[in-house]
């Protein structure tokens, strides 16, 4: 059975996703060329691999990059609303702008720890690129913090998808486009 065949609908194919990682990209260049030091992207591994790697191609600006680990869905498709960072930079981000970069945006759990941790390690300010935004499934709000914005690729109805760096049980994330996974292959 081929990798594709699991997959019931393509909702963001290959180049929309480039498209809008370009457009991303020029937003971002265009807030921070003016700032005295280069902004620290922190991709959240493993999901935001692919966005990250492409997202930096096209940033013309001077950028640091690393990565950090938040666990919250196993091997599930519902996030357990417990977040743990189980991976932390190695960058000091202290009087820093940090942009965390993640695939997606579901319950707000995970990103709220994530801005909380950066806060604590004393960025000066925490932004957030996100690929996916599933505000449907919003349980906590993101508060950002200092002058940090909120960049949005795609906003995402309630399906659970897979693809461009987004996985089921560590799997699907080389299919070039966003997908929604069939259910049989998860339930």
């Amino acid at each position: 059975m081929s990798l594709h065949s699991h997959i019931e609908q393509v909702l963001f194919p290959e180049d929309q996703i480039a498209e809008r990682v370009s457009q991303l990209a020029s937003e971002i260049t265009n807030d921070f060329k003016d700032e005295s030091q280069p902004p620290v992207l922190v991709g959240v591994a493993t999901g935001a691999c692919l966005f990250l790697a492409d997202l930096i191609r096209r940033i013309d600006l001077l950028v640091s990059v690393d990565f950090v680990r938040a666990d919250s869905y196993g091997s599930g498709t519902i996030s357990n609303g417990a977040p743990r960072i189980s991976l932390d930079l190695k960058l000091d981000v202290k009087a820093k702008h940090v942009i965390v970069v993640e695939d997606i945006v579901d319950t707000g759990s995970t990103l709220s720890c994530l801005i909380a941790h950066m806060e604590s390690k004393g960025a000066s300010s925490v932004s957030v690129c996100t690929l996916l935004d599933k505000p449907a499934r919003r349980k906590v709000e993101t508060k950002l913090v200092g002058q940090g914005k909120f960049y949005r690729g795609f906003e995402c109805r309630d399906h659970f998808v897979v693809g461009y760096g987004m996985d089921f049980a560590e799997m699907y994330r080389n299919l070039p486009y966003i997908g929604i996974l069939k259910p049989e292959i998860y339930n």
